[in-house]
């Protein structure tokens, strides 16, 4: 590439009297400097020549003191491929260089921490490809003959020169055999060039995902065990700065045992430090905890974060300034995301921490209205709402009233600390309800205002008798809230952005729109069922808001195959409050369009989610409230659409599917068993509707009949001794009852397969038996063939 006898490049540390005299001079006087060196750059007839005038521009006009045109001019004059054919001559060695490969990657990494000013330039082919061979030199020190290198570093320097030799230049030779003179540190100007390039990369768009797949992850946890030069100050920073962004949950699945390795490193050292240096340490922990998604297996790493609590109580229990405990906070909140409550301590530092996460959140919020919160405040309290979620979270699961820190009964909370922490919950949901109150709408997409629109959301959905005057007031706003994100999903790309980064969240995947509604969807459950709240829920349109989102929702459900549907709470949550709607406010059901569009969309979705196992509770669900909305109808005159018999063929099908008989007592189909405890109310639910509706719309006596729901309930009930419970035995017996009362038919049936058997759960249905023995109204004894009993559908494996 070079011949020999070249000179070699200065070093960096000292400046000639040239340099500093163009450094010094005027604009006119740099550039005719800079013109002289380009005319020799661009008349170079060799790639000596070329390096002689590019080391003399280095020399006369370093880059940063160089404009955008003139760096500009000297790239177009070098040509974007040298850097590269440079590293990669270093990296192979070549005899043909002339300059030793140390040299020619001092030149080469300055080129590209030149090229790198410009952000244009840092996305180009040619800077993109010296990405692995960087990485190696943080990573393994500086470069080596072609025999010493690793396997993957030939590979790339192979690829790289490749890529230098399409752009045009023949002039390098891969077989050198030149050894390069190895020692165990890069030199501190290479390592600042070569992380400069990286971060440069690092914050392009698509950066942190090329630098993942370029293996920057193990490399840069390799510079750090072996503290090459510069790993702590900056392969720190840029690992932090790349596992910081949406490649976080990727880089843990990918790289586990180098990141869990290197996060054990941190909080060994995190922990012998002083309490002042754990101060400015927090925030660089924070970004190296895995997503509570993709925690790894490892007792090593919950010993681990024991300790860290342990070295964090002496903080929290000391005085600190508001910008002291922020971080405090923040990483706090990021250890109970990944194993909640029972390696934070002792009872009395829990509610300790949830005070002083209180405290933190009543004074940031607590102010007069058009009061801008700082960022470094926002994170903070985005932290403390993470914290106050865990203990409403952890006071539900526990049936306490605040989280008690180990499964020890020892460890509890005392009643009286219990009614510490729930007062000072109380307290600052109280500032959060203030807070949310003074939101303009503009403000709608900010980050800070969905993290205390969640923070509200999780209070409601286990607390509602607190402060309900202030949480019915303020239900516009939540309401307004998330169908402004249900329905303006494009237009919000900050918050999902910010999304995409959170450190605690529970949602996986990416933003959709959907995620404020999903938080707020249990406590509207709750409030549908309350009258006062109902009424102003009812005048904000809700009915409409939850019938979009199942809409919404089911897009992407009805596209999955068989067996990747999995449960979405959220759909069933929705389907809870349409519930309390239809049974409590039975003339808005009838009257409002928005009901209309659920039994389309019932009728629709119905038989395709009975295919569909996984979605059981769902289904039972649609099967339930299509039931309870039709039930509000009046009978149809004549003929009865295709979409309802469609949903009643399907409801049948579902609502026969639950028992299967056999010796003994009935049993639960198996696949029913798992969500039976879930599902059994909302069957017996229809069922209880299915009976009311037989007797106000005969009609469908036929579906009952045709889709084999009757044939295949009494023969479960003539072959088992007993049912799952009295409210099971009930409900069935008030359907067959409704049944043989509207058709003689099947009364008929009934009475011959009752006949047959008398040992049954059947044979003790004494309503049944009064039923039976009723002479049949006027209207029920058309000329009707005798019945066979047989057993279809559902009843096929009687």
């Amino acid at each position: 590439m070079m011949a020999d006898g070249d000179p070699a490049p200065p070093e960096r540390s000292s400046r000639s009297p040239e340099e500093e005299q163009a450094g010094g001079a005027g604009p006119g006087a740099q550039r005719q400097v800079l013109d002289r060196c380009l005319h020799a750059l661009r008349h170079a007839t060799n790639d000596s020549e070329t390096l002689a005038a590019l080391l003399l521009i280095t020399r006369l006009c370093p880059a940063n003191r160089l404009g955008r045109p003139a760096l500009q001019r000297v790239l177009d004059s070098v040509g974007l491929d040298l850097p590269a054919r440079l590293l990669v001559t270093a990296a192979r060695g070549g005899e043909s260089s002339g300059l030793p490969p140390q040299d020619l990657v001092s030149l080469g990494t300055a080129l590209l921490a030149a090229l790198c000013t410009d952000p244009d330039l840092v996305s180009r082919t040619q800077v993109l490809s010296t990405v692995p061979l960087l990485l190696d030199m943080v990573s393994n020190g500086p470069v080596q003959n072609h025999a010493g290198c690793s396997p993957e570093t030939k590979d790339q320097s192979t690829r790289v020169q490749e890529s230098s030799r399409s752009a045009g230049d023949h002039g390098s030779d891969p077989n050198g055999s030149a050894a390069a003179q190895k020692s165990s540190k890069l030199d501190e100007a290479v390592a600042t060039d070569c992380y400069q390039v990286l971060m440069a990369v690092c914050g392009l768009p698509r950066g942190p995902g090329q630098l993942l797949s370029r293996g920057a992850v193990p490399a840069l946890c390799s510079a750090v065990d072996q503290n090459q030069t510069l790993s702590y100050q900056r392969g720190l920073a840029l690992l932090g700065a790349l596992l910081s962004d949406r490649t976080k949950e990727k880089a843990w699945s990918k790289h586990p045992e180098e990141l869990l390795a290197l996060l054990l490193r941190l909080s060994r050292d995190f922990c012998r430090a002083s309490d002042l240096t754990r101060l400015g340490m927090c925030a660089q922990l924070v970004r190296f905890l895995p997503t509570a998604g993709v925690v790894p297996k490892s007792q090593e790493l919950r010993r681990s974060v024991s300790q860290v609590w342990a070295a964090l109580r002496p903080l929290l229990q000391a005085k600190l300034t508001p910008r002291q405990i922020g971080p405090v906070l923040v990483l706090s909140a990021c250890l109970l995301d990944l194993y909640g409550w029972e390696p934070v301590g002792p009872p009395k530092f829990c509610c300790l921490l949830v005070n002083r996460a209180c405290v933190e959140v009543r004074m940031g919020l607590e102010e007069p209205p058009g009061t801008d919160l700082s960022l470094e405040l926002q994170q903070t309290l985005t932290g403390c709402y993470r914290i106050m979620e865990a203990a409403v979270e952890q006071a539900c699961t526990e049936g306490g009233a605040a989280p008690p820190s180990s499964a020890s009964p020892q460890a509890a909370l005392s009643l009286q600390q219990s009614r510490q922490v729930l007062r000072v919950l109380e307290e600052a949901f109280s500032a959060v309800v203030f807070y949310l109150q003074q939101v303009d709408p503009s403000r709608h997409d900010d980050p800070f205002v969905f993290a205390t629109f969640r923070s509200i959301c999780s209070w409601l959905a286990e607390e509602t008798s607190c402060l309900k005057q202030e949480v019915t007031g303020l239900l516009p706003f939540l309401i307004g809230y998330a169908r402004r994100h249900l329905h303006a999903r494009s237009s919000e790309p900050d918050l999902s952005n910010w999304m995409a980064k959170m450190t605690v969240s529970e949602e996986g995947g990416a933003w959709t729109g959907q995620e404020a509604l999903r938080y707020l969807l249990p406590a509207l459950c709750h409030l549908s069922a309350e009258e006062g709240p109902r009424k102003v829920l009812l005048t904000q349109d809700s009915p409409a808001l939850l019938v979009d989102f199942l809409l919404q929702t089911w897009t992407s459900v009805k596209g999955r195959s068989h067996t990747a549907s999995t449960r979405d709470p959220s759909m069933e949550t929705a389907c809870s409050a349409l519930l309390n709607f239809t049974i409590t406010e039975p003339e808005r059901v009838r009257k409002d369009s928005c009901f209309r569009t659920l039994e389309a969309h019932l009728s629709e979705a119905l038989p395709v989610l009975v295919n569909k196992p996984r979605l059981l509770v769902l289904a039972a669900n649609y099967v339930t409230l299509g039931l309870m909305i039709d039930r509000l109808r009046c009978p149809p005159p004549g003929s009865v659409e295709a979409a309802r018999r469609r949903f009643y063929s399907a409801a049948l099908r579902f609502l026969g599917g639950a028992l299967r008989s056999g010796p003994g007592p009935v049993q639960v189909k198996a696949s029913w068993q798992q969500d039976w405890v879930e599902a059994a109310e909302l069957w017996r639910l229809g069922l209880q509707v299915l009976g009311d509706l037989v007797r106000v719309q005969p009609w469908i006596v036929g579906p009952i009949r045709d889709e084999g729901w009757l044939a295949h309930t009494v023969c479960t009930l003539c072959h088992c001794t007993a049912l799952p419970d009295p409210n099971t035995q009930e409900v069935l017996e008030q359907v067959l009852c409704a049944v043989v009362e509207q058709s003689s038919v099947c009364k008929q049936e009934v009475r011959e397969a009752l006949r047959r058997s008398h040992e049954g759960a059947l044979s003790r249905m004494t309503r049944l038996k009064e039923a039976l023995e009723e002479q049949p109204s006027p209207g029920n004894t058309g000329n009707q063939p005798q019945p066979v009993l047989t057993v279809t559908g559902p009843g096929s494996d009687c």
